[in-house]
């Protein structure tokens, strides 16, 4: 994903603006891995193979999101995902 098109996107569910975190890019600095929070509900959505995932939550499967977020732990800094959303502790 180009850095360019995250100035296009918002939260799906409430337009707001989305917080970006990136994990992985590639030489061309690309975005391959990462994800989205939205700055008023706080929803994640990933970006995988440089593709962001924001479909509405009912048609969302967490367990299939569910090793992604784990293996990125270290950019989420200690925070939990419940019901798609990052909660601090």
């Amino acid at each position: 994903m180009k850095r360019d098109t995250i100035n296009k996107l918002c939260c799906p569910f409430d337009k707001n603006d989305l917080d970006l975190t990136v994990v992985t890019k590639d030489t061309t600095e690309n975005i391959l891995e990462g994800f989205f929070t939205c700055k008023e509900c706080r929803r994640i959505y990933p970006i995988v193979r440089g593709i962001p995932i924001m479909n509405p939550d009912e048609y969302r499967e967490f367990s299939l999101e569910k090793p992604l977020l784990d293996k990125w732990n270290k950019q989420l800094e200690g925070k939990k995902i419940e019901n798609f959303r990052l909660i601090e502790e």
